[in-house]
């Protein structure tokens, strides 16, 4: 058996009294919770009276008791292990020299098995009966509802880990553009550079995201999105957005990235769901970058509280109102209010202000009508590579039906 301790969890704690419950009431000297892969046993829990018994060892699942029992060469209750040949074969009988033993499964609730609940002892024990073994089946019960939620949660993140590997080996996710345009003029302005992934998964970019940063690789993956974006700068005139978390701008992988784009031509875009624990650092970091000319945008303006805050302690460059408030604003005389008193407070604050998820011509117009400066969405073009892009997009309106 392999030697490594490890600090004990409040899961671990709570499993560690239901052991010392079975380890007391079956009058045993040890009593362990097992997990169990494909070729090993690990003994992730251990209550015993001897101290050379603790919790992480290890030992091949196919010489184990454990694994006897289960496969039905041997009973769940064992009162003597010398009484059976199969038993005494293994090397549980020789070293610990287990006499007496009782294990059951530990199931999950989706059917499959997790590892087992164990209790043992050096003598013999002819008082062990088949009512032991109904207080350990229980009790692994019990174990089984605490410890599924941590299960789900390793396998959820072991399910993102495999499924990200391939797209951070390949060095990050696709990235499409699509136009930012004067509303004006019918210019275009710059792009945003958009992340995208594989149909297949059927999530949306910010929940890949999101799920990156749950298992600590976030960070990694936005910045192999941040040179995949800035890869394409060469190829289009204007500026570029890209959308950065505040985590990730505080990484020197990011700053290393940025360093190598031409800073005039960037915009950092900062979703105003991203929660920002410190400014004064944000703004130390962004300092340097904006002295070289880097622009700073906070998005999603208008979907939620914490975007005023955002504005307020950041004096972004830009101001990008979120789709929720901007579809359909041509025939709603609430949204044409609120976007026209966003898009004042953001002229007032010294910002650009651009429209997101435009999709028809009279939403353009009357947001060029309310003082936005710039738009975005599929009424210019949807998102494609660099070579799809115009230099000026029409803004016609329609004709709306009298009836």
């Amino acid at each position: 058996m392999a030697p490594t301790r490890r600090e004990r969890s409040d899961t671990d704690l709570k499993i560690a009294e239901l052991l010392r419950t079975a380890k007391e009431s079956l009058g045993l000297s040890l009593a362990f919770l097992s997990r169990l892969d494909e070729e090993v046993q690990h003994l992730e829990i251990v209550e015993s009276s001897f101290p050379f018994f603790h919790d992480g060892q290890t030992q091949a699942r196919a010489t184990s008791l454990c694994q006897a029992i289960l496969d039905g060469k041997l009973p769940s209750v064992i009162p003597n292990v010398a009484k059976h040949p199969e038993a005494k074969r293994l090397p549980a009988a020789r070293f610990p020299r287990i006499r007496s033993y009782v294990s059951v499964p530990v199931s999950l609730s989706d059917g499959s098995l997790y590892g087992t609940f164990c209790a043992a002892g050096f003598t013999a024990d002819n008082e062990l009966t088949k009512r032991d073994r109904a207080l350990m089946e229980v009790l692994a019960s019990a174990a089984a509802t605490i410890i599924e939620p941590g299960v789900r949660e390793r396998r959820r993140e072991a399910a993102i880990r495999d499924q990200l590997q391939p797209v951070i080996i390949a060095g990050g996710p696709d990235v499409v553009l699509q136009p930012i345009v004067a509303l004006i003029s019918g210019a275009r302005g710059g792009v945003e550079a958009l992340s995208r992934f594989p149909h297949e998964w059927g999530k949306a970019p910010d929940e890949v995201f999101a799920d990156a940063a749950s298992i600590g690789v976030g960070t990694e993956l936005e910045v192999l999105a941040l040179r995949r974006a800035a890869a394409q700068i060469s190829h289009i005139s204007g500026y570029m957005a890209i959308n950065v978390s505040p985590q990730t701008l505080l990484d020197e992988r990011c700053h290393t990235a940025l360093s190598e784009v031409p800073a005039e031509r960037i915009i950092l875009e900062l979703s105003e769901h991203d929660p920002v624990e410190d400014y004064r650092l944000l703004m130390e970091t962004l300092a340097p970058l904006r002295d070289k000319g880097m622009r700073l945008a906070i998005d999603d303006v208008g979907a939620g509280f914490s975007s005023l805050r955002h504005i307020l302690m950041t004096s972004p460059d830009v101001i990008k109102l979120d789709r929720s408030i901007v579809a359909g604003v041509a025939d709603d005389q609430v949204l044409r209010t609120l976007v026209r008193s966003l898009a004042d407070f953001g002229h007032g604050a010294g910002a650009t202000v651009v429209a997101e998820g435009v999709e028809t011509g009279n939403d353009a117009l009357t947001l060029r009508d309310v003082g936005v400066d710039y738009g975005q969405g599929w009424y210019f073009a949807r998102p494609g590579p660099a070579n799809q892009l115009a230099d000026r997009y029409e803004i016609e309106d329609v004709p709306r039906s009298s009836g």
